[in-house]
């Protein structure tokens, strides 16, 4: 241990207004990528949870394989691009790009081996539920090799075109997630070797499903590979076959800003084309693939720093997904349907007089998004509504919030919808709904070059007697109706005018760059959140120092920000008693002695996505209680997101919806035991014991309904279970 290490844990450099200035020991961070390397394996861990539906166990493969894609094509790229320009600045563990690149080569081979493992474990399970899917040398009856010649012939033959390798052809262009075989060949006129590839279009399924009346009792799959190359004799006729192997090619898919693009548009559809062309950043081939046809990969493909891995069963877990489609209820989550919030019935369905009434908070997905729809809805049709703003992240491809707005435009509305086209691959439906809003009469605004516009904010002023009222929707998700149905988040709506007026600054300052001078509730980044944030920490250091109780609950996808989390060790030291609930990266180290000793760290998966950000402070008094101070937020605890994003931490100041977020959703959070992870102080992850009486938040709000949408029916009919926490953490 260093001297600046030993005055750290000695609380030297403790100061809540410079926590560790200079004394930031790399060995008290984790490191960001390597972090999130361990939420993608806990995610492939939920794949061999027993007590998960087959099908649903194979759908969080598939989410692995999805996830693992992304990184590469995202963070991986990331570092090689500075790792080749000579970029030497350190994580926040202290790693070169280099080492970090060293590190996650390891990881992440060892991450697909898992997976592999787990395919294999799944297969096995799934055929003996009649679900098959052909393997390579699986000898099949008549009427099923018939069935799938003819639909090679009918729906495949047609699509795809082979190419010879040789100086006479260019070698082809294979695009991001682009997949291909290469046959090893023998022209029988002349015994002539020739080597082809055959690139597989996006367009075709990567799993055909066997009609029902041909694969009999159960139901069997073919891979788009295994149906292309069990006809090679058909697709190469004249030529022997001496091999084959399939391949898949990840590429750098980041867009970079350039400070002098002067049509933000026009930047973004040329720098969509070029994504689907960038450096290769990962060669997938399967493990019998010839080593002679890797090298020609590797040569063309300009592999010098690419990680090229090895794989058995498939090159493509995230393909998997189609086969979850499979038509058996027994082996999926039970069916939910989310309710629809019982206020808001009680008015007749209006929204506004619901608010009006009222502020009042939707948990999704176990509360219909659908009420976020209608009060879109209801604004367009109402005569009465003047002006909507609204801020689009992603909406999706079959947007009812994009109908809404151009349904209010239409009726002659002042509809103004900030579109941020920044969204990490939504920039092209993004670039089609601006076009849409802007035919239908929507001003769109495009926000800030440097900044994405992260926040989630409706805006409605409606005319009511002598003046206007101006309602607002707050979210810590997206206008997305499909990730509504599973991802947890809160939709709060209020007619607070301080919030209005906020907000009002907020549209300004997105679309006129008039920056807001103070705001009256909300904190707004890269203005006034992180300060916010520090404000609050530190009060609750005030309050452990006086002897008070201290106590900070926050609920967050990452938590990766130096600052921050210095500012947690702070809080720490000072005797603040600190429980934070974070889905995926997490670089703070919990459990240090004399640093971090009252912090804990839990990740909780399970059947919904797990995406609403929240922050309690107890104000003096344990958590929870009535004065605490209750916030909810679109921004995660992430530089990008205090420092270089539009962002909002919003206050909840009524009581019930205070209650509802506190006392319901962030403390049923705390006391699950059947989805929940510790973070140990080595970065290690354990599954917590669900002990003698296990809690499962995500049943729990699935049968109880919530508080603040319930209206008279809270007190007259079937209570909501009070939950409680005990002092050191039990139920």
């Amino acid at each position: 241990m260093d001297k600046r290490e030993q005055a750290l844990l000695a609380g030297e450099a403790a100061a809540p207004d410079k926590p560790f200035a200079d004394a930031r020991p790399a060995s008290l961070y984790f490191n960001r990528e390597l972090s999130w390397l361990e939420f993608n394996r806990r995610v492939l861990a939920e794949a061999q949870n027993p007590h998960y539906p087959l099908l649903e166990r194979l759908r969080f493969l598939s989410i692995s394989g999805s996830n693992l894609d992304e990184f590469m094509m995202v963070r991986v790229a990331g570092l090689h691009g500075q790792a080749q320009r000579g970029i030497e600045e350190t994580s926040i563990d202290g790693r070169t790009p280099a080492l970090q690149l060293s590190a996650i080569r390891d990881a992440v081979t060892g991450l697909v081996v898992a997976q592999q493992a787990s395919l294999e474990e799944l297969g096995v399970l799934l055929a003996a539920e009649g679900i098959r899917v052909v393997a390579e040398d699986e000898d099949l009856g008549r009427a099923e090799a018939q069935w799938i010649a003819n639909y090679f012939a009918e729906h495949i033959l047609p699509i795809i075109t082979p190419q010879a390798i040789d100086p006479a052809h260019p070698f082809p262009f294979i695009a991001n997630q682009g997949m291909g075989i290469m046959f090893s060949l023998t022209r029988i006129a002349d015994s002539a070797p020739m080597t082809e590839m055959v690139l597989i279009p996006p367009a075709l399924p990567r799993f055909v499903r066997l009609p029902a009346e041909i694969a009999g009792e159960g139901s069997v799959w073919v891979s788009i590979v295994e149906l292309i190359r069990r006809h090679a004799a058909i697709l190469f006729p004249g030529f022997r076959v001496h091999g084959n192997g399939a391949f898949r090619v990840l590429r750098d898919s980041d867009i970079e800003i350039e400070e002098d693009a002067e049509d933000l548009v026009r930047y973004f559809r040329t720098a969509i084309q070029r994504r689907r062309r960038g450096r290769v950043i990962l060669l997938q081939v399967e493990d019998s693939f010839d080593p002679d046809a890797e090298a020609l990969l590797r040569r063309q493909l300009g592999l010098e720093t690419a990680l090229v891995l090895r794989m058995s069963g498939t090159i493509d877990f995230a393909g998997l997904a189609a086969i979850i489609e499979e038509p058996r209820p027994e082996l999926k989550f039970e069916p939910y349907s989310p309710r629809y919030p019982e206020r808001i019935l009680e008015h007749d369905g209006d929204c506004f007089a619901a608010i009006r009434e009222k502020d009042i908070v939707i948990h999704h997905p176990y509360e219909s998004f659908e009420v976020v729809v209608d009060f879109l809805r209801q604004a367009a049709a109402d005569p009465e509504v003047v002006a909507i703003k609204q801020t689009l992240y992603r909406a999706g491809k079959q947007s009812a919030v994009i109908a809404a707005l151009i349904a209010a435009a239409e009726a002659g509305k002042s509809v103004t919808a900030v579109v941020e086209l920044k969204a990490r691959f939504d920039e092209e439906q993004n670039l089609l709904w601006a076009s849409q809003l802007e035919r239908a009469g929507v001003q769109v605004i495009y926000g800030f070059v440097d900044w994405k516009t992260h926040a989630k904010v409706s805006m409605v002023v409606r005319r009511e007697g002598e003046g206007y009222r101006t309602y607002c929707h707050f979210g810590t998700g997206n206008y997305h109706p499909v990730t509504a149905r599973i991802y947890t988040d809160l939709s709060f709506f209020t007619a607070d005018p301080k919030a209005g007026r906020d907000v009002g600054q907020l549209f300004n300052f997105i679309t006129g760059y008039v920056e807001p001078k103070a705001t009256e509730l909300l904190a707004i980044s890269p203005l006034t959140l992180r300060t916010r944030l520090y404000e609050l920490i530190d009060a609750e250091i005030a309050f452990a120092r006086a002897g008070k109780p201290a106590t900070i609950w926050a609920k967050l996808n990452s938590l990766t920000d130096e600052a921050l989390i210095d500012r947690l060790y702070a809080a720490s030291q000072a005797g603040v008693d600190i429980s934070l609930v974070v889905r995926g990266i997490c670089c703070l180290r919990p459990g240090l002695p004399g640093l971090s000793e009252r912090i804990t760290v839990k990740s909780i998966l399970g059947r919904f996505l797990e995406h609403s950000r929240i922050w309690a402070f107890g104000n003096g008094a344990p958590l929870p209680n009535a004065k605490g101070k209750v916030y909810i937020s679109s921004a995660d605890g992430m530089s990008r997101n205090l420092d270089r994003r539009v962002e909002l931490l919003v206050p909840i100041r009524n009581k019930t919806v205070h209650d509802q977020v506190l006392d319901q959703v962030m403390l049923a959070n705390l006391l699950d035991t059947e989805q929940s992870w510790v973070l140990a102080p080595d970065g290690s992850y354990r599954r917590l014991d669900p002990g003698p009486k296990p809690f499962n938040l995500h049943r729990y709000f699935m049968t109880n309904p919530s508080l603040s949408g319930r209206g008279a029916a809270l007190a007259s009919g079937r209570k909501v279970p009070k939950l409680a926490l005990r002092r050191g953490g039990g139920r």
